[in-house]
């Protein structure tokens, strides 16, 4: 999985995701993990299908992916990235949402798109990190932002 020469681990399957993350469905948005560089930048993947929740509101007869929940697989790619880059995964430790500046979003993600999530490091500092992430669908951009993480203990 890891190459210890680059660093890179080359794909994440779903399996894999579930040991880095606690999120679970229906708030799971990473379906895998196309390749990461360790420290650097993360390309994950979400299959948007119409069995989706939210599909059942936003909007009945045409369809659309909130883009907040653009937002949210982009952070959880940034969660992945930074629990794999610490070497975190299994410790209970979470990521937790800061902020989002610069939200933009430029086409709407329907039922049956493969969302490319990709992400990379801005600033590492301590437990707190930056983040720019961008969500495209056939190359094309959805969504794309800069957030801030931080990396802590679970509430007792």
């Amino acid at each position: 999985m890891q190459d210890s020469e680059t660093g890179e681990v080359r794909a994440m399957d779903i399996r894999q995701v579930l040991k880095a993350l606690p999120h679970r469905y229906p708030l799971l948005l990473v379906d895998r993990v196309e390749n990461v560089t360790l420290g650097e930048e993360i390309h994950a993947v979400k299959a948007v299908t119409f069995n989706e929740e939210f599909f059942q509101g936003h909007f009945p007869g045409a369809p659309i992916m909130p883009g907040v929940l653009q937002i949210e697989a982009l952070a959880q790619a940034a969660a992945i990235l930074g629990i794999e880059t610490l070497e975190l995964a299994g410790t209970g430790k979470l990521v937790y949402f800061m902020g989002i500046d610069g939200a933009k979003f430029r086409a709407p993600v329907t039922p049956g798109c493969l969302l490319d999530l990709k992400v990379s490091f801005l600033q590492k500092r301590s437990r707190v990190y930056k983040f720019t992430g961008k969500a495209s669908v056939n190359g094309k951009t959805t969504c794309e932002c800069e957030f801030t993480a931080m990396i802590a203990d679970p509430p007792e």
